[in-house]
């Protein structure tokens, strides 16, 4: 893997005709996972190797404590302690914690304390279980946005909550001053576009939060990604995107296809589970994830092991299409 210092998202060491924006989010920022010890504890260690990784790999910022980060199975005293870790760790990148929850006063107080412990931006999943009307998502993200002066994201994710943000609620909610952006992971890329399309006049930026439809999102007008696939392949994301940005689609494409394969392994089983596979396959911690969660299948670990061999080979953009293609199966025609 290239170790790389930029943290810049156009990590495709090559020179690029992009400008700045005024999108308070853009580029790359890994979603990242929580490594555990063999006794279930938080990896403090791992988790700051990881962050110190991913910086000096050119991401833009890291968002760790989501779903990625295994936020629901952990009390809110361990969620504040991996905020601190991430943040003493790096030096020079935003750390946009993830702090939402399906309960106001709850989502709130993490809001609070990640503020506290040195978060510079919140990440905040839409009630789920719960099934608010518009008014009730509307209340219930002013109310942090109210009491907590960082910059906010609201995170769509139907496939987790059971429901989809309304685009009215998006664009409403875009003109508070401390809700800057909003992940995408609905799948939905007609709805993706029309949260784009009405929110062009707001300092307001639409991230990817699926890694197969990122370079669509990107395509309509989107900023940048909030990734799974980051964590194991981050210069290869941030070449990516900034191509993308940078207008070079070719380019772009290419790396797009390039990444599909491992796209599809890592969400062949419940995110985060093959992703911390792979990260123990590249030494980042173990594959251990916390109930109700479990390992990886046994029979996808080998495929996964030979697929992440064929990326260590090549350099971004230079990977031969084929050695990422699964062999045939016997009598396939």
């Amino acid at each position: 893997m290239t170790d790389t210092t930029t943290t810049t998202p156009y990590a495709t060491h090559e020179e690029t005709n992009s400008e700045p924006t005024d999108a308070p989010f853009e580029g790359v920022y890994p979603a990242m996972t929580t490594p555990f010890t063999d006794d279930d504890a938080v990896d403090h260690e791992q988790l700051a190797a990881n962050a110190r990784y991913l910086e000096r790999a050119g991401v833009d910022g890291v968002v760790p404590v989501g779903s990625t980060g295994e936020s629901a199975t952990m009390s809110h005293d361990e969620h504040v302690a991996v905020i601190e870790t991430v943040r003493d760790a790096l030096d020079d990148i935003p750390v946009i914690a993830g702090t939402g929850s399906n309960n106001t006063a709850e989502a709130l107080s993490l809001s609070q304390r990640a503020a506290d412990a040195g978060a510079d931006g919140l990440l905040l999943i839409s009630p789920y279980y719960n099934k608010p009307e518009p008014q009730g998502f509307l209340d219930h993200y002013r109310t942090v946005a109210d009491e907590v002066d960082l910059p906010q994201i609201v995170y769509n994710v139907p496939s987790r909550t059971g429901q989809s943000i309304p685009a009215d609620v998006t664009v409403e909610l875009a003109a508070h001053p401390n809700i800057r952006g909003y992940k995408a992971a609905s799948g939905d890329l007609n709805l993706i576009s029309e949260v784009i399309e009405r929110t062009r006049d707001e300092a307001f930026a639409v991230l990817s939060g699926d890694d197969g439809l990122t370079l669509p999102v990107l395509s309509v007008g989107g900023t940048g990604t909030i990734s799974v696939v980051a964590n194991v392949e981050p210069e290869r994301t941030c070449a990516m995107v900034g191509a993308a940005l940078s207008g070079d689609y070719d380019r772009a494409r290419t790396l797009h296809h390039e990444l599909s394969p491992l796209v599809r392994e890592l969400f062949a089983e419940t995110n985060p589970i093959p992703v911390k596979e792979a990260m123990h396959l590249r030494g980042r911690g173990g594959p251990r994830v916390r109930p109700p969660l479990s390992r990886l299948s046994e029979d996808r670990r080998e495929p996964l092991r030979e697929l992440l061999a064929a990326y260590d080979e090549h350099a971004a953009g230079a990977l031969d299409q084929t050695a990422l293609e699964p062999p045939a199966t016997e009598g396939a025609e």
